[in-house]
């Protein structure tokens, strides 16, 4: 059996994106769809499995990967999301969603060698509580809080506190939020503080994402990086984009300063360009050097 570094485990979507202008863009999206090429890009072994109907062929398409790495987990629906953007930065939106994909469950999950697993989730009910568990009993688990925040109100997006969070948060080996979930989370809005109060909830080590910086804290040090964009044309994934690759570059063996210089670097850089991340390691390395971002 081939052996991998990570699998990311989550839904595809059917993404419809109204920019400021009025220009309307149709894509397959979702948190595995912009993690898995960020990640394949640090030389890790990445295995995709993606929730999505089977007969919606443009989602295995939009995979650049071999065949080998790819398991589409069949579901009734994929997920259809709707992004209307009010800025240039597209910090400013409005979302909704017209279908929600069904559940991954533990039953479904593929027959895969790999160290870490990643929930890739968009929405609440992506991922039941029996699967963190049936994960965890496979090795490392990571996870995009999103997926647990995010619901689906007759269409509405909305966000609620986890009430299950402190049985699950500990059984996560890394935890990514944004700035606002961290909040929603904890009650803090200083990112640094919230940190330390999901390390002391049992969180061995957590990403936070701001547009200005990341942010990455494993309880012993506290890293910052800034984020340095020079255009947001590719706003859409910044998140994930960001985990993709400082997971992937944890299970490579780098420490926490190494990964998140480089997923810093590797997200500033995907931003200037609309869709997954296209380039190399290379290519991150000499944006790394060029924006200054290397020790």
């Amino acid at each position: 059996m081939k052996q991998y570094d990570l699998m990311i485990l989550g839904p595809a979507t059917r993404d419809v994106n109204i920019d400021y202008t009025g220009e309307e863009s149709r894509i397959v999206g979702g948190a595995v769809t912009f993690c898995t090429p960020a990640a394949a890009a640090t030389g890790a072994k990445v295995f995709a499995a993606v929730k999505a109907n089977p007969e919606d062929a443009e989602v295995p398409a939009a995979f650049h990967v071999p065949a080998e790495d790819l398991a589409i987990l069949p579901s009734r629906r994929t997920t259809e999301m709707r992004n209307r953007y009010f800025t240039a930065d597209r910090e400013r939106r409005e979302a909704s969603c017209a279908a929600q994909s069904d559940p991954i469950t533990p039953d479904e999950l593929p027959e895969v060698d790999c160290r870490m697993t990643h929930l890739a989730g968009l929405l609440y009910g992506d991922f039941p509580g029996e699967l963190i568990e049936a994960l965890k009993r496979r090795g490392q688990v990571t996870c995009d809080i999103q997926g647990y925040l995010r619901h689906n109100d007759g269409g509405k997006l909305v966000f609620h506190d986890w009430p299950e969070k402190r049985k699950y948060l500990p059984m996560f080996d890394i935890l990514k939020a944004d700035a606002a979930e961290a909040e929603i989370l904890t009650g803090l809005s200083d990112r640094q503080e919230a940190a330390k109060l999901l390390i002391q909830w049992g969180v061995p080590e957590i990403l936070i994402s701001h547009n200005s910086e990341m942010l990455a804290c494993d309880g012993r040090r506290m890293c910052r990086y800034p984020v340095t964009s020079r255009n947001l044309s590719g706003r859409t994934g910044r998140g994930d984009t960001v985990f993709g690759s400082y997971i992937a570059m944890r299970t490579l063996g780098a420490d926490i300063d190494e990964a998140l210089r480089y997923a810093t670097a590797c997200v500033s850089l995907k931003m200037e360009t609309p869709g997954p991340f296209a380039g190399t390691r290379a290519d991150v390395e000499a944006y790394m050097e060029e924006m200054g971002l290397r020790q």
